[in-house]
């Protein structure tokens, strides 16, 4: 397993917004794993992020991309002046500089550790990082993507994918190309291989029960919306760690071949 170390345990953690609880699993055909996730309460942060590389590559980068990541937002908070963090227009636009920022931080870091070690542009460690930041206790939930991992929002019965792939697969789909179409995990952008990131940015206003999944590709990649929207429909604010566990075995169940995360977020009634 290397020195792979889960980031968050597998906890309930209570948030403003509403009880996290997350599951990472190797899965059934990889020996390491080389996702993580993260659940800080204390700034109301929620990340998946989903590694790649050689040797102990994947679960450095994912590691480090989501450490960056959270350093640099707290940083940034810290030095606000007192009765700075509210739900205002102006926050919401600062919240979101702060965001596209910190990614663009833990990518630079990243791409020069690469660098270092003498990987080529487009090579070395790199890593998806999909999240959601809640900033004011009342405010809106600010989301953050690059790769393939995946954030759903499920609510009044209904799934959301509220994240877009960044692949080739999805490009080609979207272009209406006929088969055959590209590998589904080739990524268009991850954090670490080239010097420049964009990250799709969004607001996202919370409703009373909402449940939100953030989940690598080795959750949803062989496994029907259906079958992942009966799952989220059962979660409860007491029922996560079981609802976390149902989903891996879904996954496992579906034939999926990578490791696997998922991490629920069941907001407050």
């Amino acid at each position: 397993m290397g020195n792979w170390q889960q980031l968050s345990p597998s906890t309930l953690h209570r948030l403003d917004m509403g009880v996290a609880y997350g599951l990472t699993d190797v899965g059934t055909v990889r020996d390491a794993n080389q996702d993580n996730f993260f659940i800080a309460p204390d700034i109301g942060l929620v990340v998946v992020a989903d590694g790649m590389g050689g040797h102990e590559a994947g679960e450095i980068a994912s590691a480090d991309a989501i450490t960056l990541l959270h350093g640099f937002i707290q940083a940034v908070r810290s030095d606000l002046p007192p009765g700075m963090q509210d739900a205002t227009q102006d926050a919401t636009m600062r919240a979101m500089i702060t965001l596209h920022d910190a990614v663009e931080f833990a990518n630079e870091r990243m791409y020069q550790t690469n660098r270092a070690n003498h990987q080529a542009d487009g090579a070395g460690m790199g890593t998806t990082l999909t999240g959601m930041w809640q900033e004011a206790s009342h405010g809106p939930l600010f989301i953050f993507h690059v790769g393939d991992s995946r954030l759903y929002c499920f609510r009044h019965g209904r799934l959301n994918q509220l994240t877009r792939d960044q692949t080739l697969y999805q490009q080609a789909l979207e272009a209406g190309m006929r088969e055959p179409l590209p590998a589904r995990n080739l990524l268009l952008q991850a954090l670490g291989p080239a010097p420049g990131i964009k990250p799709d940015l969004q607001t996202q206003a919370m409703a009373p029960g909402d449940v939100y999944l953030l989940c690598s590709d080795g959750l949803y990649g062989n496994s029907t919306p259906e079958a992942i929207a009966g799952i989220l429909a059962r979660a409860t604010r007491d029922n996560l760690p079981q609802c976390c566990a149902d989903l891996v075995a879904m996954a496992k169940r579906d034939g999926s071949r990578d490791n696997i995360t998922a991490v629920l977020v069941r907001c407050h009634d």
